[in-house]
């Protein structure tokens, strides 16, 4: 297989470290079916979800963005103050201001770093990666650490029966640096977003448009408001789509594809955009079951699941691909060299 380099610059990006984070604490379908009119076959035959991992009040976004950067670092065996940028992807950030990023970047200790939050809801990461990327293979900096983290239980209304299913709380993180010689690392993206499905999936309240009220908190518009039909389709669609351009922008098909790690949205999600892919089932990781939609932390979170299995080496060509309220949608192509 030979691989087309599209991007001319001298410095190419790869990730060298992958970190994780989940609260310890479960929430499983069995406790759904006493706080919803639901059951596990259900909700399994939907979603392919069987648990989510929750935080305790208290725990915040920063914290599991923190935790994710700490085990990143000591795998990479580098301290935080050799981080020059943090990037944290996110849609439920502890405030509005300051960003994120800041509050990781001080408990961390990642002393001399800049950095700020992006919301791209489910794409995030991937744009973020993207950004980090782009920041080394300018020459401008050498360690940037991108981080998906959300604490979607904080925005979940836990009697909609279409919405507390899915979602959990998590956050992942990799360490982006420059290539060293012979590597490849970041091959190419694609991303578009289309506004015009923004009401598909959501959430109202709390921003200048419906400032937070009283009205606003009974209207319930702080939650999580989505339309299922119409994000499952549009996803499929976008994401089958991406994947095939960005492959073939370089020359490759799908059996050239080593490991495809999708956005975490939903099971049938994820099957029905790899058979539009023609991408065998062995060739997908799912680790949806175990922790359900993170949001921003589920492609990090299923790079680790591939790497514990076994099933992520160095040399393989990786293709991602996220899809997120928006509508964004997104895919990376890269060969893995960590």
């Amino acid at each position: 297989m030979s691989l087309t380099l599209k991007h001319r610059s001298p410095v190419r990006a790869k990730i060298s470290s992958v970190g994780t984070y989940v609260p310890p604490r479960l929430l499983t379908n069995a406790d759904l079916e006493k706080m919803v009119t639901t059951n596990d076959e259900w909700i399994q035959e939907r979603t392919g979800i069987r648990q989510r991992h929750l935080v305790d009040p208290g725990t915040a976004t920063s914290d599991l963005a923190a935790e994710a950067a700490r085990d990143c670092l000591r795998r990479r065996g580098i301290p935080a103050t050799e981080v020059e940028v943090i990037l944290v992807a996110t849609v439920t950030p502890d405030m509005l201001f300051p960003a994120t990023a800041c509050l990781v970047q001080n408990k961390i200790g990642a002393t001399g770093a800049w950095g700020f939050d992006l919301s791209a809801a489910c794409s995030g990461f991937l744009y973020a990666m993207q950004v980090g990327a782009k920041l080394v293979e300018s020459g401008a900096h050498k360690k940037v650490m991108v981080i998906g983290a959300d604490v979607m239980s904080s925005i979940i209304d836990y009697t909609d029966r279409s919405t507390c299913i899915l979602f959990g709380d998590g956050g992942g993180a990799v360490l982006i640096e420059p290539c060293s010689e012979g590597e490849i690392g970041m091959l190419d993206y694609t991303h578009e977003i289309d506004g015009s499905g923004a009401n598909s999936l959501y959430m109202p309240g709390g921003g200048s448009l419906h400032p937070s009220t009283i009205d606003t908190v009974n209207a319930k518009m702080h939650y999580v408001h989505q339309e299922g039909g119409a994000v499952f389709k549009v996803a499929v669609r976008k994401m089958s789509e991406l994947g095939e351009n960005v492959l073939a922008r370089n020359g490759l098909t799908p059996a050239d594809v080593d490991l495809f790690i999708p956005h975490q949205a939903n099971q049938r999600i994820i099957l029905a955009t790899a058979e539009r892919l023609g991408l065998p089932q062995e060739n997908i990781v799912i680790n949806i079951g175990e922790y359900g939609n993170t949001t921003a932390a589920t492609i990090p979170l299923a790079m680790n699941t591939a790497l514990s299995d076994g099933r992520l080496k160095k040399g393989m060509t990786i293709l991602l691909a996220s899809f997120g309220g928006g509508y964004t949608v997104g895919a990376t192509l890269l060969r893995w060299e960590c």
